[in-house]
């Protein structure tokens, strides 16, 4: 047990250095209107991905990125939400659905295109069943935020520039 402590000591910390991203968040954050700081309601709609982006938004939420320090929550239902994230190419069995959702959204409400495949169809792009992006179903997303998938440091900095 004492060999594992001294190993522990000797070699030092080993984690990631955040701060610099978190400053430069921070200064966005600071200036966001008052109405949007420690209300942002978001709903995720996956329309068929390979859940890439589902795994670097679940990371959002863990101790590292905590995006809930900048009061942005995701909520079970749309009709809380303020805005809409979408993941994946839109496929076929999922176009309703995120037309439903989109519809249940109260206005005004912010349509945010995560990762390649919600944008342009990404990879899957002319494959069977996959209607294509968000543009390919004449959906206009308010914020971009492009990857493959994206870096939660590239999702948290792009939510909060759309915002700012």
């Amino acid at each position: 047990m004492l060999n594992i402590l001294k190993s522990f000591l000797k070699e030092g910390i080993k984690t990631e250095d955040i701060t610099p991203y978190n400053e430069q968040n921070i200064v966005i954050y600071k200036k966001l209107p008052k109405h949007l700081k420690g209300s942002l309601n978001i709903r995720h709609v996956d329309c068929g991905s390979c859940n890439a982006c589902e795994y670097e938004l679940t990371a959002l939420s863990n101790v590292f990125y905590d995006i809930e320090r900048f009061g942005i929550k995701f909520v079970a239902s749309p009709k809380h939400a303020d805005a809409l994230t979408i993941s994946g190419p839109i496929t076929r069995n999922m176009y309703k659905p995120l037309l439903d959702a989109i519809q249940n959204t109260p206005n005004p409400k912010v349509i945010i295109a995560i990762g390649d495949c919600s944008i342009d169809g990404g990879l899957f792009k002319g494959a069977y069943g996959i209607m294509g992006g968000l543009k390919d179903i004449n959906i206009e997303p308010h914020i971009l935020i492009r990857g493959c998938p994206p870096h939660p440091r590239d999702i948290i900095s792009g939510i909060l520039k759309g915002f700012d």
